[in-house]
């Protein structure tokens, strides 16, 4: 992100997305009261400087069939990085995991599952969470009920308004 940070028009344009991110150029220009053109290259700006990491649909997982969603607590053995690293990548290269962050604590990362049944998720845990030989621990947790999900970040809506931003937002857990 660029040193300037992001302004109040950005914040617009970042919560309107966020809200919908099928909007038209045209919509989203009317919604955060700009002209189509600087709206447009405000967007182009933000998605160039990775502000906006993508576009996705939000979908309803018990009815594509994903009716089992797990926090898994994971403890990595031998603190070290090399360690750390290999359970990160083996996380990233499960489909099921769809969240995954490291974390402080008695665990060392949590991973968000998403599988069709508890068997299925049995077949993930003794297929491939076990038998990580770096892993010394696994705690599960299953979601009785879906609360809220897919949630805005809270932008101009908190009252604060960001500071310049340094790269380095996350894309998994690696």
């Amino acid at each position: 992100m660029s040193e300037r940070g992001l302004d109040e028009a950005d914040l617009r344009i970042l919560d309107a997305l966020q809200e919908d991110g099928r909007l038209s150029n045209v919509e989203l220009a009317e919604r955060v009261h700009l002209s189509p053109s600087p709206c447009l290259r405000r967007v182009q700006r933000l998605e160039e400087e990775g502000v906006t990491l993508g576009y996705r649909a939000a979908l309803d997982r018990p009815r594509i069939g994903l009716g089992l969603t797990v926090y898994v607590e994971i403890t990595v053995v031998g603190h070290s990085r090399e360690n750390a690293d290999r359970v990160g990548k083996a996380l990233v290269a499960l489909p099921e995991v769809v969240f995954c962050t490291m974390i402080s604590g008695e665990a060392d990362f949590l991973a968000e599952i998403a599988v069709a049944d508890l068997a299925a998720y049995e077949r993930l845990l003794s297929a491939h969470l076990l038998t990580m030989p770096m892993v010394g621990g696994i705690r599960s947790n299953f979601a009785l009920r879906i609360i809220k999900a897919n949630g805005a970040l809270p932008l101009s809506r908190s009252g604060s308004r960001p500071g310049p931003l340094s790269g380095g937002a996350g894309r998994a857990c690696a």
